[in-house]
């Protein structure tokens, strides 16, 4: 059995974690390096938003946070009413449908949990069956720049 540990960033003492977040985020989503870097310096260090590492045996694997603001939120300001989202969920290539991001996923919402928090949202258009397995309920499906973006709940 693999050892899976997560850590929560905090930018002051993970900058070399967020420079490899950085580096994933722009190769997967072309999201700007710098943009990414600066987002993840500035997150408190208790509460939301934050972002969570996993590893397996040591070495980085998966990444994924929840996030006060979300680029759909740019697009469809309606959206604003909902807080706070769980966004950017990444795993490397080689650890792909192994179930990582489900347990990635589940680890962020418990710790949503324990801050208090009562329900979480994210929008999706290429995943949305494994939030369904998860327990996210579909609040709202749109069309945006061609993609049919789905908008979930969960109630933690």
């Amino acid at each position: 059995m693999n050892n899976i540990s997560y850590q929560i960033i905090v930018g002051y003492k993970d900058k070399q974690t967020i420079k490899l977040i950085a580096d994933w985020y722009l190769s997967e989503w072309n999201i700007a390096a710098e943009k990414t870097i600066l987002q993840l310096l500035n997150f408190s260090t208790h509460g939301v938003p934050f972002q969570v590492l996993m590893k397996v045996d040591g070495f980085p694997i998966a990444t994924g946070g929840l996030y006060d603001h979300v680029g759909l939120l740019d697009r469809e300001p309606r959206f604003k009413i909902y807080k706070p989202w769980l966004a950017l969920i990444y795993t490397t290539n080689a650890n792909r449908n192994k179930g990582y991001g489900t347990m990635l996923c589940e680890k962020i919402q418990e710790i949503s949990k324990d801050l208090g928090l009562k329900e979480i949202f994210l929008f999706t258009h290429t995943a949305e069956s494994l939030y369904k397995r998860l327990g996210w309920q579909q609040l709202e499906r749109i069309e945006l720049s061609g993609k049919n973006i789905v908008v979930m709940k969960k109630e933690l």
